[in-house]
C-alpha cells in the first residue's frame, strides 16, 4: 500500500509527460502538414513578410552617424589625437629603450611579483622575441595595449563601483555588458571605423569595448562580497560612505578587481589580431600580413609572440593577487 501511494505521483507526472507529448507531436505534424498544403496552393504572400523596414533603417542609422561625426567633430578629433599623442609618445619610449634594458625590468618585475622561476622564463621569452625578429613588432603591441587597457581600467573600475553603490546602475549596466560580451569581435571594429577611420585609434576603441567589461563586472561583485560585519565595523567606529569605500570596502575587492584587469589584459591581447584588421600594427598586424601571404611559419611565431607576452601578464597579475591575498592572510 505505501508503495503504491509512494509511486502514484511517478505515475501521475509519467501520464502529464505522455499527454503533453502526444500534444506536442499533434501540434508539430499540423504545422509540417499546413507548410505543405500552403506550398502545394501555391502561396507566395505567406512566403515573404509583408514590409522591408531595412533599407529605411539604415538610411536613417547612416544620416545619424553623418550628423554624429560633422557636429561632434570637435569631440572625436579631441580623442584622436589624445590617443594618437599618448601612442605614439609609448611606442617611441618602448623601441628607444635598449633591449637588455627592457628583459632586466622584466626579470626584475616578475621576481618582486612572483618568484624566480616565473621571471627567468619571462626573461627569456622575451629574448627570444628579439632572437626572431619580432621585438619592433612586440614593442608597438605592449604600446596599443598600454593605452587600450589604461583606458579599459580607468572606465571600467569607476563604473565597477558605481554599480556595486547602486542597483538600479547594475540592472542598467548587466543588459550592456551581457551584450557586448556576446557579440562577435568584428563587431567592436565598426564603432572606430565609422567615428575615427581606418587607424590605431579606431584599434584602440575595439579593444577597449572588447576587453572592459570583466572590469565592470568583477570590480562590482568583489565590492559587493566584501563582509556585511567588516562594512558595520567600519560604520560603528564613525567612517563616512567614502571611507568605507576607499579604506575598506577597495582594499578587501583588490584581489577580484585584479582578476578582473587580468581578464582585461588578456582580452586585450587577443583582440590585437582582429584589431589589426583596422590599421593597428604590432603583431596582429605580422599575424595577419603573413597569413595574407601564406607564410605559414611566419604567422605562427607572430602568433606565439602574442600568447608569450599574454603568459607573461598573466603570471605577473596572479602573482601580485596571491601576494596581496597572502598578505590580507597575515593581518
Amino acid at each position: 500500500m505505501e508503495n503504491t501511494e509512494k509511486n502514484a505521483p511517478r505515475r501521475s507526472l509519467a501520464s502529464l509527460v505522455a499527454i503533453f507529448s502526444r500534444k506536442g507531436a499533434l501540434i508539430l505534424f499540423s504545422l509540417v502538414a499546413a507548410a505543405f498544403l500552403i506550398d502545394g496552393m501555391g502561396v507566395t504572400a505567406l512566403r515573404e513578410f509583408p514590409v522591408d523596414f531595412g533599407p529605411a533603417t539604415y538610411r536613417a542609422i547612416d544620416s545619424s552617424i553623418d550628423w554624429m561625426v560633422v557636429e561632434f567633430a570637435w569631440f572625436f578629433d579631441g580623442i584622436s589625437n589624445y590617443i594618437k599623442v599618448w601612442l605614439g609618445a609609448l611606442r617611441n619610449f618602448f623601441n628607444w629603450i635598449p633591449w637588455p634594458i627592457v628583459i632586466i625590468g622584466m626579470f626584475y618585475a616578475g621576481w618582486k611579483l612572483t618568484d624566480i622561476k616565473v621571471s627567468s622564463v619571462a626573461g627569456f621569452a622575451l629574448l627570444m622575441l628579439g632572437l626572431f625578429d619580432l621585438w619592433e613588432s612586440a614593442m608597438v603591441t605592449i604600446a596599443i595595449m598600454t593605452v587600450a587597457v589604461s583606458l579599459s581600467v580607468g572606465l571600467g573600475v569607476p563604473l565597477g563601483i558605481m554599480a556595486s553603490r547602486s542597483n538600479v546602475v547594475q540592472a542598467i549596466l548587466r543588459p550592456m555588458l551581457d551584450t557586448m560580451q556576446t557579440m562577435p569581435s568584428f563587431v567592436y571594429l565598426v564603432p572606430g571605423i565609422m567615428f575615427f577611420g581606418l587607424g590605431n585609434v579606431a584599434a584602440v576603441l575595439a579593444v577597449v569595448l572588447y576587453s572592459i567589461p570583466p572590469c565592470i563586472r568583477l570590480t562590482n561583485l568583489g565590492i559587493r562580497q566584501v563582509d556585511a560585519s567588516v562594512i558595520e565595523a567600519g560604520r560603528a567606529f564613525g567612517s563616512t560612505r567614502f571611507q568605507l569605500l576607499t579604506k575598506v570596502q577597495i582594499p578587501l575587492a583588490i584581489p577580484t578587481i585584479m582578476a578582473g584587469i587580468n581578464q582585461t589584459v588578456l582580452m586585450a591581447l587577443a583582440m590585437s589580431t582582429i584589431a589589426a584588421m583596422v590599421g593597428a600594427g604590432g603583431l596582429g598586424m605580422d599575424v595577419l600580413r603573413s597569413m595574407g601571404q601564406l607564410r605559414e611559419g611566419e604567422a605562427f611565431i607572430s602568433g606565439a609572440g602574442i600568447v608569450i607576452l599574454a603568459m607573461i601578464f598573466d603570471r605577473f597579475t596572479q602573482g601580485y593577487i596571491s601576494k596581496r591575498q597572502q598578505s590580507y592572510k597575515e593581518r
